[in-house]
């Protein structure tokens, strides 16, 4: 499994904990052995809360999860070498849950180093 991990995605991470920030992760695998090879890179480059890892069970698509979840921000990439906005996760939540989710799309591959330090300022902040 090769995997990539963005420089400063851990200090950024870090710092929207300090500032009260919850952070959850949602990953692709769906196999127990690729969940937990996944929560080893989170413990391993120290994410925080590396517990928080949501995934897939039976018959569940992504938006189950983060519309069981409702996260205030919810940040996913692009999913453009997959087929864009049709793998996205946000699109296929519900109206009524989506209006209390802030959404924001990253580009793939790009990572979170560019997004706001300030959880005021992400929670304001629009993708272009």
């Amino acid at each position: 499994m090769k995997i990539l991990v963005f420089t400063d995605a851990v200090d950024k991470l870090d710092n929207w904990k300090s500032q009260g920030a919850e952070i959850f992760y949602l990953t692709s695998r769906t196999l127990p052995n690729e969940i937990d090879d996944v929560r080893f890179v989170l413990d391993k480059y120290h994410f925080p809360d590396p517990q928080n890892l949501l995934y897939r069970k039976e018959n569940q698509e992504y938006k189950d999860l983060a519309e069981e979840l409702i996260p205030s921000i919810f940040i996913e990439d692009d999913c453009e070498s997959i087929g864009g906005e049709n793998e996205m996760t946000y699109p296929y939540i519900r109206p009524e849950t989506k209006s209390k989710i802030h959404s924001i799309i990253v580009d793939e591959f790009a990572g979170i180093d560019n997004l706001p330090d300030d959880l005021c300022d992400l929670e304001r902040h629009e993708t272009i």
